[in-house]
């Protein structure tokens, strides 16, 4: 439950109150403009992405209020048509640059590819952040946008990984999305992409077992996934031969890998407690690491308000509430800066490492063995 040491607050939720979170719109002409001029404007879009909102953040701080949970999905217009106006600009960002930058003379093969990776920074830190929205909202439009967004990055299975994986065994051995304690982002990152797609099969497969149906069945949504990935893939050939294809790839890497960054670091080194026989306790808002600054959540939509969406996944981001560190641990800075740190293990350890410890000490101070009690829940090393 939301934290009531933080009571709801009135807040008018028109458009003038919506327009902080369009922010992300601008990264747009940002992408445009490095690939328009090349050279050092390629660096623009990571810069501003990472770097200007850790710096906004320093300077804005956090915001504790929250919304009132109860508040009318009516008077959320405003909100809901930023994810949804986001998924055509997005297709004619990245296929016009793909038209663009195959065509134009004054860029160099390594230029191109700078290009692209501002163009990942887009389609992962924006795209797929805005694709989660959708997919857990019961729209269907919504939810097919949601897929066109994960198709462009060749991630589609993180519909299925995510509801039906994620969101049931978070804090788990089951969950390959939950990072381990002292476990690097640089072994995280191959293992995780592995295995969500892995168990985002299985639990499809699953599925579809339940209704005696087998998993080469037209209801596998794995075929509908292969075959948008397939059309984003002749697209880019299209438009851009084997050079486009290249790029198309390339950006879709970056995105992945800006998706995962952020995995790791909202439930690094959290578990939830064993109970024996394979079950664990439910999920509580102590499970996942959150962020309260302002302009951050401005850029992620919210997403750092995590504790609130595992509590209430549907719950449209204008709504999410915060809580007190009573009830949930909070990371030491916001994500831009948190990832960046993820991809400096030795960095990253000696900042979060001793938070666990602490978040260990405070939510299961019964468990005095921490090494011996991972080994009895999860027989693979932790």
């Amino acid at each position: 439950m939301a934290d009531q040491s933080i009571p709801p607050v009135a807040r008018n939720f028109g458009f003038l109150s919506a327009l902080p979170f369009w922010i992300s719109l601008g990264l747009i002409p940002l992408v445009w403009l490095a690939a328009t001029q090349g050279g050092w404007w390629l660096a623009l879009p990571p810069l501003v992405t990472w770097y200007l909102f850790s710096v906004l953040d320093l300077v804005l701080g956090q915001n504790i209020e929250n919304p009132d949970p109860m508040t009318d999905e009516s008077k959320l217009f405003w909100y809901k048509l930023i994810t949804m106006i986001w998924v055509p600009l997005q297709v004619l960002t990245l296929f016009g640059l793909l038209w663009y930058v195959t065509r134009t003379d004054h860029l160099t093969t390594g230029e191109a590819f700078g290009v692209f990776f501002g163009v990942g920074v887009l389609t992962g830190t924006i795209g797929i952040n805005y694709s989660h929205e959708l997919m857990h909202q019961k729209s269907a439009l919504e939810r097919r946008l949601s897929d066109l967004l994960l198709a462009m990055v060749l991630y589609s299975h993180f519909r299925s990984e995510h509801l039906l994986v994620h969101h049931r065994y978070v804090g788990t051995p089951r969950d390959p999305v939950t990072a381990r304690y002292n476990e690097g982002f640089h072994r995280f990152f191959p293992r995780v992409l592995v295995q969500c797609y892995a168990s985002a099969f299985k639990a499809e497969r699953a599925m579809l077992a339940r209704k005696n149906l087998p998993w080469t069945h037209h209801k596998n949504p794995f075929f509908y996934y292969w075959g948008l990935q397939a059309i984003m893939l002749a697209a880019s050939f299209a438009i851009g031969g084997w050079f486009g294809v290249g790029l198309f790839l390339f950006q879709a890497f970056v995105a992945v890998w800006q998706l995962e960054l952020v995995n790791y670091v909202e439930h690094y080194g959290l578990t939830r407690k064993h109970l024996g026989d394979g079950k664990y306790e439910h999920v509580k808002p102590q499970h996942s690491w959150n962020a309260p600054y302002l302009a951050s959540n401005w850029l992620l939509i919210n997403l750092q308000r995590h504790s609130d969406h595992h509590y209430k996944p549907d719950r449209r981001f204008p709504l999410l509430q915060t809580y007190d560190t009573v009830e949930a641990p909070k990371l030491p800075y916001s994500y831009p800066i948190m990832t960046i740190a993820a991809m400096i293990p030795p960095v990253w350890k000696k900042v979060m490492n001793p938070q666990v410890r602490a978040w260990r000490k405070k939510f299961y101070p019964e468990i005095t063995d921490w090494l011996a009690y991972n080994k009895a829940r999860n027989p693979m090393p932790r």
